[in-house]
């Protein structure tokens, strides 16, 4: 049985940098994957990378402040004990330096528990969207509403987890399974989240892939042990080249803020780890910001500190005022535990995030605008811009993605008669108690199991990614403003498992769900239930259209190939928009653009070890680990190394029309300017070099169909390598242009030399790769028409 060590000499071993099996007494190899070297001290922010100017004022207003007011910045008054604001935590102001503080709310889909505000479509939605530029709109657009509330920190967007565990409860709010495709968007959505003012707290840094274990919990074993969170134990090549990489574009982007995440990594608390926060985040990395922690994922005071966090969200330890850090932070300075040059930089780097961003210029006062009690009477802030309205609904149809459309099904033709089936339909038919926002706020559900949410259509997942759209249309909603034009008679049931069906029936909706949440993992990627209630319609309706509003992968073997079920739509979460893009897609008004962020299986299987979370089991339930010893091999890099066929790839999806792909062309610098390293200064993100074009590769796209629309065109490569650590492909390129009926565009791929390298664990570089790359051009992972090779 795996020894019990004190909670204070686990943080002693945190503090000398002792990350290791042996330090834990873990000695069965088959436990521990990885190890996390210590790296002190914590180094100073030193304003590069656009950040002299922000740094320069920072650093003059802490040299104004007493070591009080400058632990008074590292933490915040959780919502609980804030009175004023309905900040989730607010740093309070300095009013003679002139700092007002901070509010700091969730998340990256809109403002949570608000009134005037928008529901965005959830993460994944974005993913299967494909369209870089939509996501740098909404990240304006929704950031532009945080703002005028007066919140100067949005919690969001998410790029961890990453989607390891098929089951993950979290993987809605990230945008894929595929750590470039993430990390496309995650600039995107940074970008366009300072565009308007506000800072992005990028999350959750790193290797948080699941919500079972994910942080300390009490639990009756032998006695009342506290039990310690997972830990995801990553060697150093697949940290790199899966889950870090989204962060690197996400700091290139100029990201002000990371959040540390609940997990351990390599046995040693994500929030004070000091390899990962004073190695690569800050020194390889050169993140100038500030690493504030997961609510309540602090474990540690004086360790925390010297491994790199910069601000407690939700302090642990007690009340505000004596926490972990606040009397005890100011006492470990007085004492010399924490030096006050640490504290200083702590300090530095948070200002320096308010000044980079503007906020120091006409900025609402902190959660000015966003009241802590909405029963009590207060100022309405109206943060809605009809300008977005547009985005809003063009986010919700582009994340919809065709699977299935046999026979024409779809789309619909002024049907005469048409049935609407299934409890996804509609929205919620009763207020839920003692919520003063309305009917609307689509936190977490009451559930049948976690699986489905059988009270209603669902707009986003639960949790602190959770909306409070000023107003949510369903389904049936806008099916019925469609049908009253078309004249077209309407037979619905919501709630029965098996329907009666008119035999003259046109087409079956059958609309249906799976629901996940922050907090729990999903029990099984398919229900009983739902799919019974589809084959009861199918048997009995000649044309069954089945959409699932899915909050990650969802299995369809047991209906998928009833020779009734003609078209399979999977909706993600649309937000607020969700029945108007549904029925513009269903009648043809738009087209059917998205494609699959992630892989759905033809069995639960198929996944093998990816698909449940950890539990921890004898002899390490107080210490439950996560060997991450699949390395980079996770969604369709696993299925194409293991040989199996999904039922839907990753990057598919129909549309109304066809594509096809000629004229594949490779073209690449000079191999002799290149060297094997990049040398450039770092930078945000690493060496500025790494973003260098080393070769181009470009395809004409052709629409051979009858019908406008737009195709996402994807590029992979097989970079030269051994099989076992090397995928057969990676994602390293995609463009998504409109065109009309037998309109032609060329389409062209940049590539890095970033994209054309692995890490080298020994050198600690990105290493260029030499050889022959296969180049594979096509509509998705699996469908590459065009093949060729680039030599470097």
């Amino acid at each position: 049985m795996l020894s019990r060590i004190p909670l204070a000499s686990v943080l002693g071993l945190a503090l000398t940098g002792i990350h290791t099996a042996a330090a834990y007494n873990i000695t069965d190899d088959t436990v521990f994957y990885g190890q996390s070297p210590a790296v002190y001290p914590s180094p100073n922010g030193t304003g590069a990378d656009g950040w002299a100017d922000a740094y320069q004022k920072a650093r003059a207003m802490v040299s104004q402040l007493t070591v009080e007011e400058k632990v008074n910045i590292t933490i915040s008054i959780p919502q609980y004990e804030d009175k004023e604001t309905g900040c989730e935590g607010r740093v309070v102001g300095i009013p003679r330096v002139g700092f007002p503080g901070l509010c700091l709310a969730d998340a990256g889909h809109g403002l949570r528990n608000a009134e005037f505000v928008s529901g965005w479509p959830i993460g994944l939605s974005l993913g299967a969207s494909w369209n870089r530029e939509l996501v740098r709109q909404k990240s304006v657009g929704m950031a532009a509403e945080f703002k005028k509330k007066g919140i100067n920190v949005i919690f969001g967007p998410v790029i961890g987890p990453q989607g390891k565990i098929a089951k993950g409860g979290r993987n809605w709010e990230g945008f894929s399974s595929d750590p470039w495709h993430t990390g496309q968007l995650a600039y995107e959505s940074v970008q366009g989240i300072h565009e308007a003012g506000v800072i992005a707290s990028v999350k959750h840094f790193v290797a948080n892939e699941q919500e079972t274990r994910r942080s300390t919990s009490t639990f009756f074993y032998e006695d009342s042990t506290t039990t310690q969170a997972i830990s995801s134990n990553v060697d150093d090549k697949t940290m790199h080249e899966l889950y870090v990489w989204p962060f690197v574009d996400a700091l290139h982007a100029g990201a002000a803020n990371i959040m540390c995440s609940y997990n351990r990594l390599n046995n040693s608390y994500g929030c004070q780890n000091s390899k990962m926060m004073n190695g690569v985040l800050k020194t390889e990395l050169g993140f100038q910001g500030f690493v504030i922690t997961d609510w309540g994922a602090q474990h540690a005071g004086v360790a925390t500190a010297l491994a790199g966090m910069d601000s407690a969200a939700l302090p642990e330890g007690g009340d505000y005022g004596t926490m972990l850090w606040g009397q005890n932070l100011t006492l470990a300075v007085q004492n010399g535990s924490v030096p006050e040059t640490r504290l200083d930089d702590m300090v530095t780097r948070t200002l320096a995030a308010w000044y980079k961003l503007g906020q120091d210029q006409d900025f609402p006062a902190p959660g000015s605008g966003f009241p802590a009690d909405h029963t009590l009477p207060h100022v309405s802030i109206d943060a809605r811009d009809p300008a977005y309205d547009d985005v809003l609904l063009q986010g919700a149809v582009e994340g919809h993605v065709l699977v299935k459309n046999i026979g024409n099904a779809l789309p619909l033709k002024k049907p005469k008669m048409l049935g609407i089936y299934g409890y996804s339909a509609r929205s919620r038919p009763y207020f839920q108690p003692n919520d003063v926002l309305g009917p609307l706020l689509t936190d977490d559900h009451a559930l049948d199991g976690v699986v489905i949410d059988v009270n209603g259509t669902i707009y986003s997942g639960g949790g602190s990614g959770a909306t409070s759209p000023w107003l949510a249309v369903s389904p049936w909603d806008t099916l019925l403003q469609r049908a009253r034009h078309d004249r077209t008679a309407l037979y619905w049931d919501f709630e029965s498992a098996n329907p009666q069906i008119n035999a003259n029936i046109d087409a079956c909706l059958v609309m249906v769900n799976a629901y996940a949440t922050e907090g729990t993992d999903r029990d099984a990627l398919r229900d009983d239930y739902t799919d019974s209630l589809i084959l009861n319609v199918a048997k009995n309706c000649t044309n069954t259209i089945v959409v699932f509003h899915n909050l990650g992968a969802r299995l369809v073997d047991t209906f998928v190939d009833h020779p009734n079920v003609t078209a399979i739509i999977f909706a993600h979460g649309p937000g607020q928009e969700s029945g108007n893009a549904l029925v513009s897609l269903l009648y043809g008004d738009v087209n059917f653009s998205g494609k699959m962020p992630y892989t759905v299986a033809k069995n639960e299987s198929d996944y093998g070890d990816l698909l449940n979370p950890r539990q921890g089991v004898e002899p390490y339930y107080i210490y439950p680990q996560d060997n991450f010893t699949e390395g980079v091999f996770i969604d369709y890099k696993a299925f194409d190394k293991d040989n199996i066929e999904p039922r839907y790839e990753f990057g598919f999806g129909l549309s109304y029309t066809t594509f096809n792909y000629t004229g594949l062309t490779i073209t690449k610098k000079d191999s002799t300017d290149l060297s094997q390293y990049p040398t450039g200064e770092v930078l945000q993100g690493g060496p500025s070099d790494l973003w260098d074009i080393v070769a181009t590769v470009t395809a004409t796209v052709t629409n051979t169909g009858g019908v406008s629309g737009a195709e996402v065109a994807q590029l992979y490569l097989g970079l030269p390598g051994d099989e076992d650590v090397t995928p057969v492909r990676q994602l390293r390129g995609f463009e998504k242009p409109f065109l009309y009926a037998n309109q032609s565009v060329i389409v062209s791929f940049p590539l890095t030399r970033r994209d054309l390298s692995f890490w080298d664990v020994v050198a600690q570089k990105w290493s260029l790769v030499s050889g022959d790359v296969a180049v594979e051009v096509g509509s998705s992972s699996r469908k590459l028409p065009l093949t060729g090779t680039l030599t470097l």
